[in-house]
């Protein structure tokens, strides 16, 4: 019986090389994004676009078009960085970040939770920046902020869900060459996804709540 990955963000960079990564190891793919494009079209089994995930409607839609399916594996990997720096924060920016980072992957997570089984995993991609402990250069309030409410959301989520046999963590990916840093970066989105596939393989209702870096590191809160 063939196993179902539900992922957000799909259409390009570590989403697209999440999703190519499993459909390689048979998983049927149902990919759901704001915008589409070529490649996840070609790969997905179920590709949902044009989906805003901090409109609780277009969350509405996709749990609708798919909620007869079992997901095994769910992986939050939409997200937005933007730059800003004490002196050229804005209100904006910042709500933006925390709805796309923090509140759209926990909303997204409860819309679609009835999909998910004893047995189902998920998985948050977040970023170191959101380590308090691990913060050393400042900057990035925003996105530093809503990868800290990831955090605590996904350790939340692992206490919530572990009666129900569901194992939760976030994952930070590295320092990946993709358009959210203008492809610097020291490994490529393909090198990451197989670090962050390895992390999900690990995963267990003992180490759910886990704070990993890709590369088998466990990171500080």
């Amino acid at each position: 019986m063939s196993r179902t990955l539900l992922i957000t963000g799909a259409n390009r960079g570590i989403g697209l090389a999440l999703a190519t990564l499993y459909k390689k190891a048979g998983y049927q793919i149902i990919a759901v994004c704001r915008s589409r494009s070529d490649e996840i079209a070609a790969l997905a089994d179920q590709l949902i676009t044009n989906i805003d995930f901090t409109n609780a409607q277009d969350i509405n839609t996709v749990y609708q078009q798919i909620k007869d399916q079992p997901v095994d594996l769910l992986i939050n990997n939409a997200g937005l960085l933007q730059d800003d720096s004490l002196g050229s924060i804005e209100l904006d920016s910042l709500r933006q970040q925390m709805e796309i980072n923090a509140y759209a992957p926990l909303m997204f997570t409860q819309a679609i939770q009835t999909c998910l089984k004893s047995g189902s995993k998920i998985v948050n991609i977040t970023s170191r920046m959101g380590s308090i402990s691990d913060n050393d250069s400042g900057g990035r309030y925003g996105y530093r902020a809503a990868k800290a409410a990831l955090n605590a959301f996904t350790k939340s989520l692992a206490i919530d869900l572990k009666e129900q046999g569901i194992a939760v963590a976030v994952v930070h990916p590295g320092w990946v060459k993709t358009r959210m840093v203008n492809f610097n970066g020291l490994i490529t989105a393909e090198e990451s996804a197989k670090g962050i596939a390895a992390r999900i393989a690990a995963l267990n209702l003992e180490n759910s709540g886990s704070f990993w870096h890709s590369n088998g590191e466990l990171l500080p809160w």
